[in-house]
């Protein structure tokens, strides 16, 4: 196990997405097929997928591996492998579109991560004095963080155009040159407004709340 630190990281927004294409299939098989007919994509291309049926894979950020002309595959957690779909629900319908992150996001100094923990129904018993629970569905993942307040960093004017919109934007979280990748679809809550004390750097606080699943790649 290496250690990472919090240093040289890159945050990068979506800018643009690509034309809406329509999937056809996904195979329950290791690896899982995705059919598209005649999509464009190269192999390294980051996707947005919606999915019907196949509710794993539903507003997740994959990148395409072993591309052809009418078909790819999903990029698993380990660099160079497919993703296994063996055990996921059946697809039933489907829509992928190509990233663009253009945004970069350059003046953060912290990151916090919260969420992914679960709500919890209560299975007490009326047979026994201690009570028992089991979990349902995993809070979303949030990210905090804090910017040097600057009103003209291009990064923070899209910031701030995502959170005024309230739109969803993809993000690439790249930590260390070359190091592990982190992406996600997510809303942005960012104001802008300057935060700090006395005699201290003015800074300002940014949000993002992640809509789906992350997913994270070696390199």
């Amino acid at each position: 196990m290496s250690v990472k630190k919090m240093s040289n990281v890159a945050i990068a927004m979506q800018s643009a997405l690509a034309a809406t294409t329509t999937i056809t299939a996904i195979t329950n098989a290791a690896p899982g097929v995705v059919s598209i007919a005649t999509h464009g994509y190269v192999d390294g291309d980051y996707l947005v997928l919606e999915v019907q049926g196949m509710s794993q894979l539903n507003n997740r950020v994959f990148r395409v591996i072993n591309s052809a002309a009418s078909t790819l595959e999903l990029e698993d957690t380990i660099a160079g492998t497919s993703l296994d779909t063996t055990t996921f629900d059946a697809f039933a319908s489907g829509t992928a579109q190509k990233i663009t992150f253009g945004n970069s996001v350059t003046s953060a100094t912290t990151i916090d991560s919260s969420g992914g923990d679960f709500d919890f129904e209560d299975t007490t018993l009326i047979h026994t004095n201690v009570k028992s629970q089991v979990p349902t569905s995993a809070n979303p993942i949030s990210k905090s963080m804090e910017l040097l307040w600057d009103v003209e960093n291009t990064g923070q004017i899209a910031l701030k155009a995502a959170s005024d919109g309230q739109e969803q934007r993809a993000f690439k979280f790249t930590y260390g040159s070359g190091g592990p990748v982190e992406v996600f679809v997510g809303y942005v809550g960012f104001t802008g407004a300057p935060t700090g004390s006395a005699q201290g750097v003015i800074k300002s606080p940014a949000t993002i709340t992640a809509f789906g699943a992350a997913t994270y790649y070696s390199a």
